[in-house]
Protein backbone atom coordinates (compact mmCIF):
# COMPACT_ATOMS: atom_id res chain seq x y z
CA UNK A 1 0.00 0.00 0.00
CA UNK A 2 1.40 3.05 -1.16
CA UNK A 3 2.01 6.18 1.27
CA UNK A 4 -0.67 9.10 0.87
CA UNK A 5 1.75 11.62 0.22
CA UNK A 6 3.03 9.04 -3.43
CA UNK A 7 1.14 10.41 -6.43
CA UNK A 8 -2.28 9.94 -7.24
CA UNK A 9 -4.54 9.29 -10.11
CA UNK A 10 -7.54 10.59 -8.27
CA UNK A 11 -8.74 11.56 -5.08
CA UNK A 12 -12.33 9.85 -4.24
CA UNK A 13 -15.02 12.37 -2.50
CA UNK A 14 -18.84 11.55 -1.94
CA UNK A 15 -21.48 14.40 -2.23
CA UNK A 16 -23.02 14.46 1.78
CA UNK A 17 -26.68 14.29 2.09
CA UNK A 18 -27.24 12.91 5.13
CA UNK A 19 -28.65 15.65 6.64
CA UNK A 20 -28.95 13.78 10.28
CA UNK A 21 -25.40 13.50 10.40
CA UNK A 22 -25.33 17.47 11.02
CA UNK A 23 -28.90 18.35 12.60
CA UNK A 24 -29.28 21.72 12.45
CA UNK A 25 -25.83 22.76 10.75
CA UNK A 26 -26.08 20.71 7.32
CA UNK A 27 -26.40 24.12 4.80
CA UNK A 28 -22.55 24.72 4.98
CA UNK A 29 -21.59 21.29 4.15
CA UNK A 30 -21.78 21.25 0.77
CA UNK A 31 -20.06 24.04 0.78
CA UNK A 32 -17.22 22.89 2.62
CA UNK A 33 -17.52 20.17 0.53
CA UNK A 34 -16.97 21.95 -2.59
CA UNK A 35 -13.86 23.84 -1.41
CA UNK A 36 -11.80 20.59 -0.70
CA UNK A 37 -12.92 19.44 -4.42
CA UNK A 38 -11.88 23.07 -5.50
CA UNK A 39 -8.87 22.83 -4.12
CA UNK A 40 -8.15 18.98 -4.80
CA UNK A 41 -8.99 19.46 -8.57
CA UNK A 42 -5.97 21.50 -8.92
CA UNK A 43 -3.75 18.73 -8.89
CA UNK A 44 -5.32 15.66 -9.57
CA UNK A 45 -8.77 14.32 -10.68
CA UNK A 46 -11.41 14.60 -8.08
CA UNK A 47 -14.00 11.33 -8.52
CA UNK A 48 -17.26 12.93 -6.78
CA UNK A 49 -19.71 10.25 -5.43
CA UNK A 50 -23.37 11.74 -6.17
CA UNK A 51 -26.60 9.64 -5.71
CA UNK A 52 -28.25 10.63 -9.19
CA UNK A 53 -28.46 13.01 -11.92
CA UNK A 54 -30.60 15.69 -9.42
CA UNK A 55 -27.85 15.43 -6.75
CA UNK A 56 -25.20 15.79 -9.81
CA UNK A 57 -27.18 18.80 -11.06
CA UNK A 58 -27.47 20.11 -7.12
CA UNK A 59 -23.40 19.69 -6.96
CA UNK A 60 -22.88 21.45 -9.72
CA UNK A 61 -24.28 24.50 -8.94
CA UNK A 62 -22.39 24.80 -6.20
CA UNK A 63 -19.12 24.04 -7.23
CA UNK A 64 -19.82 26.11 -10.15
CA UNK A 65 -20.66 29.42 -7.67
CA UNK A 66 -17.74 28.18 -5.69
CA UNK A 67 -15.29 28.19 -8.72
CA UNK A 68 -14.60 24.45 -8.43
CA UNK A 69 -15.33 22.93 -11.79
CA UNK A 70 -11.98 24.44 -13.40
CA UNK A 71 -10.40 21.29 -12.35
CA UNK A 72 -10.76 17.81 -13.27
CA UNK A 73 -13.80 16.53 -11.53
CA UNK A 74 -16.14 13.46 -12.88
CA UNK A 75 -19.27 12.50 -11.32
CA UNK A 76 -20.58 8.82 -10.10
CA UNK A 77 -24.34 7.59 -9.19
CA UNK A 78 -23.76 5.72 -6.83
CA UNK A 79 -26.34 5.11 -3.53
CA UNK A 80 -24.60 5.80 -0.48
CA UNK A 81 -25.51 6.07 3.17
CA UNK A 82 -22.82 9.07 4.05
CA UNK A 83 -19.84 10.56 2.75
CA UNK A 84 -16.99 8.89 4.65
CA UNK A 85 -15.42 7.38 1.59
CA UNK A 86 -11.96 6.81 4.15
CA UNK A 87 -13.89 3.99 5.52
CA UNK A 88 -16.36 2.77 3.23
CA UNK A 89 -14.29 2.78 -0.19
CA UNK A 90 -11.61 0.10 -0.74
CA UNK A 91 -7.97 0.54 -0.40
CA UNK A 92 -5.81 0.48 -3.11
CA UNK A 93 -2.92 -1.04 -3.42
CA UNK A 94 0.39 -1.60 -6.56
CA UNK A 95 2.25 -4.38 -7.35
CA UNK A 96 5.87 -4.48 -6.62
CA UNK A 97 7.26 -2.97 -10.26
CA UNK A 98 3.84 -0.24 -10.04
CA UNK A 99 1.88 -1.15 -13.01
CA UNK A 100 -1.00 -2.88 -11.70
CA UNK A 101 -3.49 -0.90 -9.24
CA UNK A 102 -5.70 -3.74 -7.09
CA UNK A 103 -8.40 -2.81 -4.76
CA UNK A 104 -8.69 -4.48 -1.20
CA UNK A 105 -12.48 -4.74 -0.19
CA UNK A 106 -12.67 -4.60 3.51
CA UNK A 107 -16.03 -5.09 4.57
CA UNK A 108 -17.98 -2.58 6.61
CA UNK A 109 -20.25 -2.27 8.92
CA UNK A 110 -21.10 1.07 9.85
CA UNK A 111 -17.91 0.96 12.58
CA UNK A 112 -19.81 -1.97 14.16
CA UNK A 113 -22.43 1.08 15.58
CA UNK A 114 -24.67 2.18 12.97
CA UNK A 115 -27.54 -0.12 11.46
CA UNK A 116 -27.41 1.97 8.45
CA UNK A 117 -24.69 1.05 6.79
CA UNK A 118 -25.16 -1.09 3.57
CA UNK A 119 -25.55 1.28 0.47
CA UNK A 120 -21.95 2.32 1.66
CA UNK A 121 -20.77 -1.26 1.40
CA UNK A 122 -21.82 -2.07 -1.67
CA UNK A 123 -20.69 2.10 -3.23
CA UNK A 124 -17.16 0.34 -2.00
CA UNK A 125 -17.85 -2.93 -3.81
CA UNK A 126 -18.85 -1.29 -6.88
CA UNK A 127 -15.83 1.64 -7.35
CA UNK A 128 -13.67 -1.57 -6.47
CA UNK A 129 -14.32 -3.22 -9.95
CA UNK A 130 -15.19 0.42 -11.58
CA UNK A 131 -11.80 0.77 -11.44
CA UNK A 132 -9.53 -2.50 -11.05
CA UNK A 133 -9.77 -5.91 -12.62
CA UNK A 134 -8.01 -7.51 -9.57
CA UNK A 135 -10.71 -7.02 -6.62
CA UNK A 136 -9.24 -8.62 -3.01
CA UNK A 137 -11.69 -9.45 -0.09
CA UNK A 138 -10.07 -10.45 3.13
CA UNK A 139 -11.34 -13.21 4.89
CA UNK A 140 -10.15 -14.57 8.05
CA UNK A 141 -7.58 -17.46 7.72
CA UNK A 142 -8.97 -20.15 9.59
CA UNK A 143 -12.60 -18.86 10.20
CA UNK A 144 -13.32 -17.49 6.19
CA UNK A 145 -15.37 -14.55 8.08
CA UNK A 146 -15.35 -11.32 5.91
CA UNK A 147 -12.85 -9.15 7.59
CA UNK A 148 -14.07 -5.33 8.81
CA UNK A 149 -11.34 -2.39 8.25
CA UNK A 150 -11.93 0.64 8.18
CA UNK A 151 -9.10 3.16 6.18
CA UNK A 152 -9.37 5.64 9.28
CA UNK A 153 -8.44 3.08 11.41
CA UNK A 154 -4.83 2.53 10.17
CA UNK A 155 -1.45 4.49 8.15
CA UNK A 156 0.50 3.53 6.29
CA UNK A 157 4.25 5.09 5.55
CA UNK A 158 4.40 3.04 2.20
CA UNK A 159 7.51 0.91 3.37
CA UNK A 160 5.69 -1.55 5.14
CA UNK A 161 4.95 0.10 8.50
CA UNK A 162 1.82 0.51 9.71
CA UNK A 163 -0.24 2.63 12.56
CA UNK A 164 -2.84 1.82 14.48
CA UNK A 165 -4.94 2.01 17.58
CA UNK A 166 -5.59 -0.96 19.98
CA UNK A 167 -8.65 0.83 21.00
CA UNK A 168 -10.25 0.70 17.84
CA UNK A 169 -9.42 -2.80 16.75
CA UNK A 170 -8.45 -5.00 19.94
CA UNK A 171 -11.34 -3.36 22.33
CA UNK A 172 -14.89 -5.16 22.85
CA UNK A 173 -16.61 -1.90 22.25
CA UNK A 174 -17.82 -1.39 18.71
CA UNK A 175 -16.01 -4.75 18.21
CA UNK A 176 -15.18 -5.24 14.25
CA UNK A 177 -14.12 -8.24 14.39
CA UNK A 178 -14.71 -10.22 17.27
CA UNK A 179 -12.07 -12.77 18.69
CA UNK A 180 -9.25 -11.61 16.41
CA UNK A 181 -5.73 -11.60 17.59
CA UNK A 182 -3.08 -8.77 17.04
CA UNK A 183 -1.39 -11.55 15.26
CA UNK A 184 -4.62 -12.17 13.31
CA UNK A 185 -4.54 -8.54 12.15
CA UNK A 186 -0.62 -8.29 11.91
CA UNK A 187 -1.05 -11.76 9.23
CA UNK A 188 -3.87 -9.43 7.00
CA UNK A 189 -2.01 -6.52 7.07
CA UNK A 190 1.06 -8.09 5.31
CA UNK A 191 -0.79 -10.83 2.81
CA UNK A 192 -3.40 -7.58 1.94
CA UNK A 193 -1.52 -4.31 2.05
CA UNK A 194 2.60 -5.41 2.25
CA UNK A 195 3.21 -4.68 6.02
CA UNK A 196 5.78 -6.17 7.68
CA UNK A 197 5.36 -4.15 10.83
CA UNK A 198 2.62 -2.32 12.93
CA UNK A 199 3.13 0.17 15.59
CA UNK A 200 -0.31 -0.32 17.72
CA UNK A 201 -0.85 2.77 19.66
CA UNK A 202 -3.09 2.78 22.94
CA UNK A 203 -6.11 4.72 21.07
CA UNK A 204 -8.02 7.83 19.84
CA UNK A 205 -9.43 11.34 20.88
CA UNK A 206 -12.85 11.90 23.25
CA UNK A 207 -15.87 12.51 20.94
CA UNK A 208 -14.58 9.78 18.24
CA UNK A 209 -17.57 7.82 17.47
CA UNK A 210 -15.34 5.29 15.29
CA UNK A 211 -13.66 4.12 19.03
CA UNK A 212 -10.08 5.05 18.22
CA UNK A 213 -9.47 6.12 14.51
CA UNK A 214 -5.50 6.63 13.90
CA UNK A 215 -6.24 9.47 11.84
CA UNK A 216 -7.01 11.97 14.70
CA UNK A 217 -4.15 11.14 16.85
CA UNK A 218 -1.07 10.27 14.87
CA UNK A 219 -0.22 10.00 10.91
CA UNK A 220 2.85 9.53 8.91
CA UNK A 221 4.36 12.28 6.88
CA UNK A 222 7.19 10.77 5.10
CA UNK A 223 8.94 6.98 5.56
CA UNK A 224 10.45 7.87 9.26
CA UNK A 225 8.69 10.79 10.24
CA UNK A 226 5.38 10.74 12.13
CA UNK A 227 2.99 13.92 13.28
CA UNK A 228 1.53 13.14 17.18
CA UNK A 229 -1.67 14.77 18.00
CA UNK A 230 -0.85 15.37 22.27
CA UNK A 231 -2.77 17.52 24.79
CA UNK A 232 -1.13 19.80 27.52
CA UNK A 233 -3.78 19.97 29.35
CA UNK A 234 -3.40 17.39 32.36
CA UNK A 235 -7.60 17.49 33.00
CA UNK A 236 -8.51 16.57 29.45
CA UNK A 237 -9.96 13.35 29.32
CA UNK A 238 -7.83 11.77 26.59
CA UNK A 239 -4.67 13.45 28.16
CA UNK A 240 -3.63 9.98 29.69
CA UNK A 241 -4.66 7.62 26.26
CA UNK A 242 -2.31 10.23 23.82
CA UNK A 243 0.58 10.43 26.14
CA UNK A 244 0.95 6.81 26.16
CA UNK A 245 0.65 6.93 22.35
CA UNK A 246 3.78 9.45 22.45
CA UNK A 247 5.18 6.98 24.97
CA UNK A 248 5.50 4.27 22.35
CA UNK A 249 6.13 5.74 19.20
CA UNK A 250 9.41 7.28 21.27
CA UNK A 251 9.98 4.07 21.43
CA UNK A 252 9.19 2.41 18.07
CA UNK A 253 11.07 1.63 15.03
CA UNK A 254 10.34 1.20 11.63
CA UNK A 255 11.00 -1.86 9.33
CA UNK A 256 14.99 -1.69 9.06
CA UNK A 257 15.03 -1.05 13.07
CA UNK A 258 15.44 2.63 13.32
CA UNK A 259 13.97 5.59 15.95
CA UNK A 260 11.29 7.30 14.15
CA UNK A 261 10.89 11.08 14.41
CA UNK A 262 8.13 12.20 16.41
CA UNK A 263 6.82 16.13 15.55
CA UNK A 264 4.03 16.52 18.17
CA UNK A 265 0.89 18.71 16.60
CA UNK A 266 -1.49 20.30 19.05
CA UNK A 267 -5.24 19.74 19.23
CA UNK A 268 -7.79 22.60 19.62
CA UNK A 269 -9.64 23.67 22.43
CA UNK A 270 -12.27 21.58 22.85
CA UNK A 271 -14.99 22.06 20.57
CA UNK A 272 -18.39 21.11 21.49
CA UNK A 273 -22.51 21.30 20.51
CA UNK A 274 -25.46 20.77 22.41
CA UNK A 275 -23.06 19.84 24.97
CA UNK A 276 -21.30 17.01 22.77
CA UNK A 277 -17.58 17.16 22.36
CA UNK A 278 -16.68 16.25 18.99
CA UNK A 279 -13.66 14.72 17.17
CA UNK A 280 -11.94 17.97 16.49
CA UNK A 281 -8.11 17.05 15.55
CA UNK A 282 -5.71 18.61 12.97
CA UNK A 283 -4.13 15.43 12.09
CA UNK A 284 -7.21 14.45 10.09
CA UNK A 285 -5.16 16.27 7.40
CA UNK A 286 -5.42 15.21 3.65
CA UNK A 287 -2.49 15.21 1.11
CA UNK A 288 -3.13 16.00 -2.33
CA UNK A 289 -0.49 15.70 -5.77
CA UNK A 290 -0.16 19.54 -4.42
CA UNK A 291 -2.14 20.05 -1.59
CA UNK A 292 -2.40 19.36 2.10
CA UNK A 293 -5.97 20.40 3.47
CA UNK A 294 -5.81 20.59 7.20
CA UNK A 295 -9.23 21.06 9.06
CA UNK A 296 -9.30 24.18 10.96
CA UNK A 297 -11.26 25.52 13.78
CA UNK A 298 -11.40 29.23 14.37
CA UNK A 299 -8.97 28.36 17.73
CA UNK A 300 -5.25 30.14 17.68
CA UNK A 301 -3.70 26.54 17.16
CA UNK A 302 -4.86 26.43 14.18
CA UNK A 303 -1.85 28.74 12.82
CA UNK A 304 0.41 26.46 15.02
CA UNK A 305 -0.67 23.23 13.24
CA UNK A 306 -0.56 24.63 9.71
CA UNK A 307 2.92 26.33 10.34
CA UNK A 308 4.13 22.48 11.66
CA UNK A 309 2.58 21.22 9.35
CA UNK A 310 3.91 23.33 6.20
CA UNK A 311 7.21 22.36 7.55
CA UNK A 312 7.08 19.25 6.88
CA UNK A 313 5.51 19.44 3.62
CA UNK A 314 7.85 22.02 1.65
CA UNK A 315 6.69 21.06 -1.74
CA UNK A 316 3.24 21.46 -1.16
CA UNK A 317 0.50 24.22 -0.26
CA UNK A 318 -0.66 23.64 2.80
CA UNK A 319 -4.08 24.68 3.06
CA UNK A 320 -6.98 25.35 6.15
CA UNK A 321 -10.81 24.23 5.54
CA UNK A 322 -12.76 25.36 8.46
CA UNK A 323 -14.50 22.83 9.92
CA UNK A 324 -16.08 24.06 12.96
CA UNK A 325 -19.29 22.84 11.53
CA UNK A 326 -18.43 19.80 9.28
CA UNK A 327 -16.78 17.87 12.28
CA UNK A 328 -20.69 17.48 13.77
CA UNK A 329 -21.03 14.91 11.39
CA UNK A 330 -18.05 13.19 13.43
CA UNK A 331 -15.31 13.33 10.96
CA UNK A 332 -13.40 15.95 9.16
CA UNK A 333 -10.78 16.22 5.71
CA UNK A 334 -9.04 12.88 5.75
CA UNK A 335 -12.34 10.64 6.93
CA UNK A 336 -14.36 12.43 3.38
CA UNK A 337 -11.52 11.36 1.14
CA UNK A 338 -9.60 8.16 -0.39
CA UNK A 339 -6.80 8.34 -2.92
CA UNK A 340 -5.82 6.32 -5.34
CA UNK A 341 -2.46 5.90 -6.50
CA UNK A 342 -1.38 6.66 -9.78
CA UNK A 343 0.22 3.59 -11.70
CA UNK A 344 2.53 2.79 -14.61
CA UNK A 345 4.65 5.74 -14.39
CA UNK A 346 7.89 5.31 -12.65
Amino acid sequence: MPAEWERHEATWVAWPHNVGDWPGKFHPIPWVTAEVVKHLSEGEEVRLIVLDENMERKARRILEKADAMRGKISFYHLPTNRCWTRDYLPLFVVSNDKTELVAVKWHFNGWAKYSDWELDDKAGEAVAHQICSSVWYPRHPSTGRKVVLEGGSIDVNGEGLLLTTEECLMSKIQARNPGFSKADYEELFRSYLGITRTIWLAGGIVGDDTHGHVDDVARFVSPDTVVLATDSDSNSPHYEILAENKRRLLSATDTTGRRLNVVELPLPSPVVFAGQRLPASYANFYIGNTKVLVPTFNDPNDRIALSILQDLFPSRTVVGIHCLDFVLGLGTIHCMTQQQPLVGVS
